[in-house]
């Protein structure tokens, strides 16, 4: 098996799609698990910087944020290891409802609906879980870009929105349906 087939099939895995979600959610969660991500668009938004690492350095320095605290290693500045499409409202991965209704399937999260509204928060089970994940080594990166995130881009998901499209408006140039790509 070569590195593109390896990768591939990392890319099909819900684990690694699941266990950054949780990170990003247990950032926004804070000490006491009362914080939530206010909709899917929002969570979309805040997956693509969490993603695509160069494109977070940019956006925080479009900020005026420190990027020392960024770290990005080498292979990361030529590939993700899992690519959005453009979408109607920016960056977006088809597979959202999808690693969501498997986390309340878990019962690590519970998704809200408040008329149109929908509010994504992790349960106790999901905070304790995301917890000793964030510990875990091999996902430091993603606890470590999760907090930048929660620092810098807490903010409402138009908001946001808005701030990708100016931000980045090669992506928005893109047709519907295309992979976004470094």
């Amino acid at each position: 098996m070569d590195y593109v087939e390896v990768l591939a099939d990392l890319d099909e895995q819900p684990v690694l799609h699941k266990s950054r979600l949780l990170l990003l959610l247990y950032a926004f969660a804070g000490e006491n698990n009362e914080g939530a991500i206010e909709g899917i668009t929002k969570l979309a938004k805040l997956d693509f910087l969490l993603r695509y690492p160069t494109m977070l350095k940019h956006a925080l320095e479009v900020k005026g944020a420190s990027t020392r605290d960024l770290s990005i290693e080498d292979h990361e500045l030529y590939s993700v290891e899992s690519e959005m499409v453009r979408y109607r409202f920016g960056p977006w991965d088809h597979r959202y409802r999808f690693y969501l209704n498997l986390l309340v399937g878990e019962g690590l999260i519970k998704v809200i609906s408040e008329g149109r509204k929908v509010i994504i928060a992790l349960t106790d089970k999901g905070f304790a879980f995301a917890n000793k994940l964030s510990a875990n080594s091999l996902m430091q990166i993603y606890t470590k870009r999760a907090g930048i995130l929660k620092r810098h881009f807490d903010m409402t998901s138009t908001n946001l929105m808005n701030f990708i499209y100016d931000t980045f408006p090669e992506i928005v140039s893109l047709n519907s349906g295309k992979r976004i790509q470094l």
